[in-house]
């Protein structure tokens, strides 16, 4: 996205914003498809709560991916976008039976993680096919909070509980169509995929119905220049070489899927804000932006880097600034970073911004959540309008006293 671009976006739209580029995210999905092209029957699907604008959900559905959700509304808003409920796998995390039921009735695709609602789903639905997802007890992902493969996660049914989950399914006798993991975010050793990846294979030996082998996703995406990325091509190479093995052993030609979502949209994305105040103290420069982790937590909650460029003043003298936003805590998205000399007006542009910023961004200090606008062969579409004040004072009931 160029800088012209960009900054006549956020004189159109106001800031902050965000925008997205669709050229960058097909040519993600293309690499990913290629890296597998060895494999007879791949299937994306695309983690819907990265960024789960519909229009964003709509160009998936145009590339012919099918989508990873979390949540009964992230599958309305697949449908909406016009996704066959087949295309849609559903994998929730300690959400009631009601919910999964509700879900299953869509016809979209159900995937269970822990023994109680296996059993009760399986007593109540056995012939509706259920997808297993299974901890490996691998330990994967750049940060704790994004790590759920371990053996304190509260994702998965534990590998040993094995013995105890085969005798729910062959007591309920439910018909089991899928097997799933999912290690953690920003893998950087593909070695430890395919090492969790062989002790899916050996679960999947247990279950002989089965269409599909879920491996999840965590693609580590770079965050900077020169950055460690999971090297896809390689993994590919390695695990559709595996797959095809298992697959003939098994005696089925089965699919293997993904669930990316950061890899697919992280690099597709920026976010841009203006510097209200360039403020000097006895040892930091401080370039105050019209924004908070209210639109970007990331930094803040997994302390993620984000290069931040000045687009007003891409070829100014450089100098060090700490780079903070407007909320009444600490707020600080950059420590004595080196930027191009910022001056009061400019706008900043945060690079990786596709995945999971403006789907965590909140009302917080009962500010307005930012517009979004897609880059579509070439020309801005916004996508999402800047809430009101009428927006925030939406569903609340106010009181005669």
């Amino acid at each position: 996205m160029k800088n012209r671009t960009l900054l006549q976006i956020a004189k159109e739209h106001g800031s902050p914003i965000y925008v997205y580029d669709a050229e960058t995210i097909i040519a993600q999905y293309k690499r990913l498809t290629n890296a597998f092209g060895k494999v007879k029957h791949l299937k994306l699907n695309y983690a819907v709560k990265a960024l789960s604008n519909v229009s964003v959900l709509k160009l998936f559905n145009s590339l012919g991916s099918g989508l990873d959700t979390v949540s009964i509304q992230e599958v309305q808003l697949g449908l909406k976008a016009g996704f066959k409920p087949e295309s849609i796998i559903y994998t929730p995390n300690g959400v009631s039976l009601e919910e999964i039921e509700t879900v299953s009735k869509l016809g979209v695709q159900i995937n269970i993680d822990n023994l109680s609602i296996l059993e009760q789903f399986g007593t109540k639905h056995p012939n509706i096919p259920v997808c297993i997802r299974i901890n490996p007890h691998v330990m994967a992902g750049g940060n704790t909070n994004i790590s759920v493969g371990h053996i304190d996660s509260k994702f998965g049914i534990s590998i040993h509980q094995m013995p105890l989950l085969l005798r729910i399914v062959e007591n309920t006798n439910m018909n089991i169509n899928g097997i799933h993991m999912h290690t953690g975010s920003d893998i950087l050793d593909i070695d430890v995929f395919l090492y969790a990846s062989e002790i899916l294979f050996e679960t999947a030996k247990h279950f002989k119905n089965l269409d599909f082998i879920d491996f999840g996703s965590g693609f580590k995406v770079p965050y900077k220049t020169g950055d460690i990325e999971t090297n896809v091509e390689e993994l590919g190479e390695k695990l559709s070489k595996r797959f095809n093995e298992f697959c003939k052993d098994y005696g089925k030609e089965l699919t293997l899927a993904f669930e990316p979502g950061k890899f697919l949209v992280s690099e597709a994305g920026v976010f841009l804000a203006k510097v209200n105040v360039v403020k000097q103290t006895t040892s930091t420069v401080f370039a105050q932006i019209d924004s908070g982790f209210n639109h970007l937590i990331r930094p803040m909650l997994y302390g993620s880097q984000h290069e931040i460029i000045n687009i007003s003043n891409p070829k100014g003298r450089e100098r060090f600034y700490s780079i903070v936003g407007y909320i009444c805590e600490t707020d600080t998205f950059a420590n004595n970073r080196r930027i191009n000399e910022i001056n009061e007006g400019d706008i900043l542009c945060f690079k990786n911004a596709g995945a999971y910023c403006f789907t965590m961004a909140s009302n917080y200090n009962s500010r307005y959540r930012p517009a979004e606008v897609l880059i579509y062969k070439g020309k801005p579409h916004l996508i999402r309008k800047r809430e009101t004040f009428n927006d925030i004072l939406n569903n609340q009931i106010e009181m005669s006293l």
